[in-house]
């Protein structure tokens, strides 16, 4: 049998104590908000507690609240096979120490997960076994996905040149 939104929000609430600094449940979707020390402790619990079981990572990704205190949010979606549920957790991350504990030793998925926010926000995870980028090359600069990143700025490889001035003809 399932539990319902307000028992997992409670469950998390009384097996999570005082790392659980904010639950709600809005638009059919539970989250709970976590301090980013605690973000690898809350995991474990979460997976491994028998009342809450939410064994499969699903997402994990961030965002970006520039011109807040703190800028951003580490967000992960979890799944209890057992209490067929979903839960949100998400820790704030300031963007002069962007570091948060990494979900790796709980879910392999986290590494590939991890390596895109890292990427994209520029996020790093403390104990990560392999944080590089994944979808840009090592010699980019900056992170595409933050608010603040130049939407034109251009990164080529190779040295642009116009085709005209080399003689090419266009095509």
């Amino acid at each position: 049998m399932g539990l319902t939104a307000a028992p997992v929000l409670e469950r998390a609430r009384e097996i999570l104590g005082d790392a659980v600094l904010d639950a709600h449940a809005r638009a059919g979707d539970e989250t709970i908000v976590v301090p980013r020390e605690r973000w690898l402790e809350a995991h474990r619990v979460l997976r491994e507690h028998a009342d809450l079981a939410f064994d499969f990572l699903m997402d994990e990704t961030a965002v970006d609240y520039l011109g807040e205190e703190v800028r951003f949010e580490v967000v992960s979606h979890l799944y209890s096979s057992r209490h067929r549920r979903r839960l949100r957790v998400k820790a704030r991350v300031p963007e002069n120490d962007p570091v948060i504990g990494s979900l790796t030793p709980l879910w392999q998925a986290a590494n590939w997960l991890e390596r895109e926010i890292w990427d994209m926000y520029g996020l790093r995870f403390a104990d990560h076994p392999d944080l590089r980028r994944i979808l840009l090359y090592e010699e980019f600069v900056g992170h595409p996905l933050r608010k603040d990143y130049p939407i034109d700025k251009r990164q080529p490889l190779i040295p642009e040149c116009d085709p005209i001035d080399q003689g090419w003809k266009p095509v």
